[in-house]
C-alpha cells in the first residue's frame, strides 16, 4: 500500500525558483502538486493521501475565509487532514464552520470547548480500500496551540497533552484495522525560509514526533508538520518500529511511502519512502485547481491593485536579520510612533521580487488578521526581548529603531553584547515603547516580557493595512539593506 503525505503547504499556489537547488529551474505550486498526486496514484493502488495541518494563510485563503483551502484538498482527493496552527488565523468559530465543507475528515483528537470534554472536531477516521482498513488520529501540539496561534483566536477551546489521549484512541481502534497512522502537527515552531532545506541552520528537526514514537503503543506510521522540516527517507523508531515522515512544507515535495503488509503475521515492511519534489516545468498543472483559485481571484478584484514597487530582492531569514523583516519593522515604527518596532521572523510568509508589488503580495508577505499594540516596557524588559529574540527559540526578531551586537557563541540569555536604541545607548533608567503585532503583544512566541508591559494603545486598523498605505504613499519603495544587528560569531 501506498501513503501519500504533505504538511505545512500554507496555501502556496504558484511554484517558485528553486535557487538553493542546480538540478531544479521552479519548485511548488498546489495546481501541480495535484497532478504530482493523481500521477502517482494512478499508479499505486490502495493509495491513502494524508496533510499533517497549516492549509490555511496568504490573501487567497483570508479572502474566502479558509473555504478555498477546503475545496482546494477535497478537489486533490485528500482522505484526511490534520489541523494545523494556521486553520485557527480566522478564528474558531470561522474554522468550526467553514471545515464543514471538506470532503475528507478534519482531525485532532486533543482539542476541546475550554473547560469540558467536548471534542472540538473529529478524533479519528478509519478508512478503507481494497479490503485494507487503515486508522488515522490527528492531534495539536500544545506548543504549537498555545505558543503559535493568536490568543484571540483560540479563546473558547483548549489544547491537551498529546500522547496520552492519541493512545486511547489507537488502543480504541487498533484490533478494528489493520494499521495505525498518526497526523500530529507538534515539531518547533517552523521557519519560514524558502531554501531551509538546503540551510542546516533553520532546520528544527523532529524531536517531539521521533519522541512520540517511541512512546505510542500500536502506531505504524506518524506523519508530522510544523516545523517545516523534512526526511528525505522516513525514520523508523527502533524500539517502537513506527515509521515517521515529513516534508519540508510549502508544497514543494510530495512524501512517498509504501509499506507491505503480511496477511498472516500482521508484519509491516518498507518497500519505498523518500519525497518526491514538485518540478512545476515538468508538470501540466491540474486545470479543476486553477479554476478554482481563479475564481477566488475573480471574487476579489482588488488584490490585483499595484500598491507600489521595491527596488530589490525583499528576503526572509529566520535566524538572522533580513531586509524584508528590516522595511516591514520600518513601516511598523513610522506607523505606530513607538521607539522600537518589533516583527517576529515567522510571520513573514513570502519574499518579495524586484518591481511592482500589489495587494495580494503584501498580504501574502503578512497574511495575519491583527492589529499592532504599542506597549510600555522597563530598560530590564527590552534587554530580556533581545535575549529572547537571540536564544533564537521562535527566529529571530526582525527590529527598527535598535543597532545591537551580540554573541551567538555565548549561553542564551547572555548574548547581548550592546543595544543603542534610535543611536542612544540603551538606559538602564528609560521606558520604551515597542510596537508590535497583538500576537506579540499577548506573548505569542513566548514573548512574555511584551505581555507583561504597559499597553499604550491599539491600532484603529489591521497591521497589514499600514504596510498597504506606505506603499500606497510612497510608491517607490527602497528596500533597507542588513547591518542593524550584528553577531560577532559571524564575520
Amino acid at each position: 500500500m501506498t501513503f501519500l503525505y504533505t504538511n505545512d503547504i500554507e496555501s502556496v499556489y504558484e511554484p517558485i525558483e528553486a535557487f538553493w537547488n542546480p538540478d531544479i529551474e521552479r519548485i511548488g505550486g498546489i495546481p501541480y502538486l495535484a497532478t504530482l498526486i493523481h500521477q502517482v496514484r494512478e499508479k499505486n493502488q490502495p493509495s491513502f493521501l494524508f496533510d499533517a495541518g497549516d492549509i490555511y494563510t496568504g490573501a487567497l485563503s483570508q479572502a474566502s475565509e479558509g473555504r478555498l483551502a477546503f475545496d482546494l484538498y477535497s478537489l486533490m482527493g485528500y482522505d484526511a487532514v490534520n489541523l494545523g496552527n494556521h486553520e485557527f488565523e480566522y478564528g474558531w468559530e470561522s474554522l468550526h464552520r467553514v471545515q464543514q465543507r471538506a470532503r475528507f475528515p478534519v482531525l485532532s483528537a486533543n482539542l476541546f470547548y475550554q473547560g469540558t470534554d467536548i471534542p472540538f472536531c473529529q478524533a479519528y477516521t478509519i478508512l478503507e480500500q481494497e479490503g485494507i482498513r487503515v486508522g488515522v488520529i490527528g492531534a495539536m501540539g500544545v506548543d504549537a496551540f498555545v505558543n503559535a496561534t493568536n490568543p484571540a483566536h483560540r479563546q473558547g477551546i483548549e489544547v491537551r497533552p498529546v500522547a496520552p489521549i492519541v493512545q486511547k484512541y489507537v488502543d480504541q481502534i487498533r484490533d478494528e484495522v489493520d494499521l495505525v497512522v498518526v497526523l500530529t502537527h507538534q515539531n518547533r515552531t517552523a521557519p519560514m525560509q524558502t531554501d531551509k532545506e538546503a540551510d542546516p541552520e533553520v532546520q528544527r528537526g523532529f524531536d517531539e514526533d521521533y519522541a512520540l514514537a517511541g512512546e505510542l503503543k500500536g502506531v505504524d506510521v506518524i506523519f508530522g508538520g510544523h516545523s517545516d522540516h523534512g526526511l528525505w527517507k522516513p525514520v523508523r523508531h527502533p524500539h517502537t518500529g513506527t515509521w515517521i515522515g515529513l516534508t519540508f512544507g510549502q508544497g514543494k515535495y510530495l512524501g512517498l511511502l509504501r509499506l507491505s503488509l503480511d496477511s498472516e503475521s500482521r508484519a509491516v515492511k518498507l518497500v519505498e519512502g523518500r519525497l518526491l519534489p514538485v518540478e512545476s516545468n515538468k508538470l501540466i498543472p491540474d486545470p479543476k485547481i486553477l479554476a478554482r483559485i481563479a475564481a477566488e481571484r475573480e471574487r476579489s478584484p482588488h488584490l490585483s491593485e499595484v500598491v507600489g514597487s521595491i527596488d530589490v530582492m525583499a528576503f526572509r531569514r529566520y535566524y538572522r536579520e533580513s531586509n524584508l523583516g528590516n522595511l516591514l519593522a520600518d513601516i511598523l515604527k513610522q506607523a505606530s510612533g513607538a521607539d522600537i518596532a518589533v516583527m517576529n521572523s515567522g510571520s513573514l510568509r513570502v519574499d518579495f521580487a524586484p518591481g511592482e508589488v500589489t495587494v495580494e503580495e503584501i498580504l501574502n508577505a503578512y497574511p495575519f488578521i491583527d492589529k499592532f499594540h504599542v506597549v510600555e516596557i522597563d530598560s530590564a524588559g527590552l534587554r530580556e526581548l533581545l535575549e529572547h529574540s537571540y536564544g533564537l527559540h521562535y527566529g529571530y526578531a526582525q527590529m527598527a529603531g535598535v543597532q545591537a551586537t551580540y554573541d551567538s557563541r555565548k549561553p542564551i540569555g547572555k548574548r547581548l553584547v550592546e543595544a543603542k536604541i534610535n543611536g542612544e545607548p540603551l538606559d538602564p533608567a528609560k521606558r520604551y515603547t515597542v510596537a508590535s503585532s497583538a500576537f506579540l503583544a499577548n506573548g505569542g512566541d513566548n514573548y512574555a516580557m511584551l505581555k507583561s508591559g504597559r499597553l499604550i494603545r491599539k491600532s484603529p486598523n489591521w497591521l497589514s493595512q499600514s504596510f498597504l498605505d506606505y506603499f500606497r504613499t510612497h510608491k517607490q519603495v527602497r528596500v533597507p539593506p542588513v547591518g542593524r544587528q550584528r553577531d560577532l560569531a559571524r564575520k
